[in-house]
């Protein structure tokens, strides 16, 4: 019989429509060991908070206050027991403080094959631009640990699309997105699985 410590909790960050988010809760709802027990996003006008509620996922509005202290937010994160924190197309820097409570425990997908096309600034339509932009032939999407540095932490998988010559951002921002949600929530759950 399974007991409830065997369960583990998610928390999802994002600060969009929440693609990657929806496709996430879709993946996990039909498995009762894993669950997502919060959404933090930077927006509250934001789409997936709407989704979120709908789904009655407790939502944590996060405020700049947060990124200067943090303590707070690891304090509820804490008290949700989260296992993994997935940031899905989350546009700000997870505090310092935040990573030393989870080492290892924080998952990011980036929209290009790093460690290219990384870095402050670099997301969104931002990325698929220098990639166009550089004449390069292919380009995809990179899910890694979190560390203190935009886009260094380790590498756990890449998957590659091709670039068209007549690619405008927003078609490659499509081949990407098809990447993101075919790919991610089968790495995370992979890594779910490997910790304790």
């Amino acid at each position: 019989m399974r007991t409830p410590s065997k369960v583990k909790t998610l928390a999802l960050f994002a600060s969009g429509t929440g693609s990657n988010v929806r496709c996430i809760h879709a993946h996990f709802s039909p498995d009762p060991d894993v669950e997502i027990g919060i959404l933090v996003c930077n927006r509250p006008d934001a789409a997936v908070v709407s989704f979120a509620r709908d789904q009655n996922i407790p939502v944590r509005l996060m405020t700049r206050e947060d990124l200067h202290d943090p303590s707070r937010l690891i304090a509820d994160l804490q008290a949700a027991k989260v296992d993994l924190v997935i940031l899905a197309g989350f546009l700000w820097k997870i505090p310092g403080e935040m990573v030393a409570v989870f080492p290892d425990r924080i998952l990011n997908i980036h929209p290009a094959l790093l460690p290219r096309y990384g870095g402050k600034g670099m997301y969104g339509k931002h990325v698929h631009e220098a990639v166009i932009a550089a004449g390069e032939t292919e380009s995809g999407i990179t899910i890694h640990l979190v560390n203190d540095h935009y886009d260094e932490g380790a590498i756990l998988f890449q998957a590659r699309c091709p670039v068209h010559p007549d690619d405008t951002p927003e078609q490659l921002a499509e081949r990407i997105h098809q990447l993101e949600h075919q790919h991610y929530p089968n790495i995370i759950e992979h890594y779910l699985s490997s910790i304790s």
